[in-house]
């Protein structure tokens, strides 16, 4: 495949790649990220229960849903400096209106501002507006993103833990609020490329035909959004609660904690692995491939039982999956649907992924509540299963 020369990546559309590979880092750090952090520090200052200030995060991530086909139409009309610009605005209003809120109402509705900028910040409306500049050969360009996003973990928790621990929570969120003001959105205004793909050449007389596409809507495209919809459960449910189960099930925690630092570079040798010799498969393929190997995974754990060597292997899956399942949600929904449009139907679909995502680790805790660890493990294999199934269940077009 051919190299990007460097010039590339300064002029025309390839200079977005930069643009939002920096501010990807920023909007997952600043908003997606720091809760996991902050909101047990919340808890305790404001005195609210836990499961009430988290509540919170999951009140982002149902309005990001309700708001991302809104995001998504407005990015193929005007463009992803517009709604992306915007979101970075929404996202240092709701970190600020979070430092100072002090009723739980305020509270709440900080959270909701920050899901606004959610369905307007992160992979959806990046994939959305790589679509948009680049057209049906997009696919590159969102794969090559995916390395740069997921290094925002590693970035954000350290800087989270350190700007705590200086400044207090609700200085790292007025830090995170003036990079997204005063980086983020100057890059997204002034920065992203705004012409879109020039549509595609008409073939020359004799040459074989473009690859076939359905309509977004219909029996595919309700498999495609109940397939990635029943993965997203995974997880979000798995980061609220695996590291907990490890260490019930006989792990220490220094050791389980270990074990899930797996996950992060394990997404990243799977991108990398796929761009470098998966390129050329058609993007269904892939997401069948993610989702069978986190099927296994679970089967894996289910017949082996909870063990260092077990639980390791089931991490290097489930971040290998999670890392193909997120190249997958943006280049097949090209693959099948198309460029035209292709904003607005990464917005619906990200809309039950991200309500899915919301509702996934309270379901999760309310099982191992009610029954057992086994029951949730069952619980969260059970929605990758069905994933598989609308996967499998999918004709590709020829």
């Amino acid at each position: 495949m051919r190299a990007i020369e460097a010039g590339a990546l300064l002029r025309g559309p390839w200079r977005a790649l930069p643009v939002l590979g920096v501010t990807q880092v920023l909007a997952w750090g600043a908003l997606f990220y720091p809760p996991v952090l902050t909101v047990p520090l919340i808890a305790a200052e404001r005195g609210w229960s836990l499961s009430f200030t988290m509540g919170g995060f999951s009140a982002a991530l149902l309005a990001a849903g309700l708001v991302a086909p809104l995001v998504g139409r407005l990015i193929d009309r005007r463009g992803g400096h517009v709604a992306m610009t915007a979101g970075s605005l929404s996202g240092a209003l709701g970190l600020v209106l979070l430092a100072v809120a002090t009723h739980p109402a305020a509270y709440l509705g900080a959270w909701v501002v920050i899901g606004v900028a959610m369905a307007a910040s992160l992979y959806d409306p990046a994939f959305a507006t790589l679509g948009r500049l680049f057209g049906a050969a997009a696919r590159r360009p969102i794969t090559l993103l995916t390395f740069v996003g997921g290094l925002a973990s590693t970035v954000s928790w350290p800087a989270t833990r350190a700007l705590c621990d200086g400044l207090g929570w609700q200085g790292c969120c007025l830090v995170y609020a003036a990079l997204l003001a005063l980086v983020a959105a100057p890059l997204h205004a002034f920065a992203l490329p705004r012409k879109p793909a020039d549509p595609p050449p008409a073939p020359p007389p004799g040459a074989a035909a473009p690859a076939a596409v359905v309509p977004p809507h219909g029996k595919t495209f309700l498999l495609v959004m109940a397939g990635f919809a029943a993965y997203a459960f995974v997880p979000s449910a798995l980061s609220a609660h695996l590291i907990a189960m490890l260490q019930r099930g006989g792990i220490d925690a220094a050791t389980a904690v270990t074990i899930g630092m797996l996950f992060g570079p394990c997404q990243v040798l799977a991108r990398v692995t796929e761009f470098a010799f998966g390129s050329r498969e058609h993007p269904l393929h892939l997401a069948r491939f993610a989702i069978a190997l986190m099927v296994a995974a679970f089967a894996l754990l289910g017949s082996a039982g909870v063990s260092v060597a077990a639980a390791a292997a089931f991490y290097v899956m489930f971040g290998a999956c999670n890392g193909l399942v997120t190249i997958a949600r943006g280049t097949l929904p090209l693959a099948l649907f198309g460029p035209h449009g292709f904003g607005a139907v990464v917005g619906r679909l990200a809309a039950p992924w991200l309500a899915m995502q919301a509702a996934a680790p309270l379901v999760l805790a309310l099982t191992v509540e009610r029954a057992s660890d086994t029951a949730a493990l069952a619980l969260a294999a059970a929605f990758a299963a069905v994933s598989l199934g609308c996967f499998l269940a999918i004709r590709k077009p020829g």
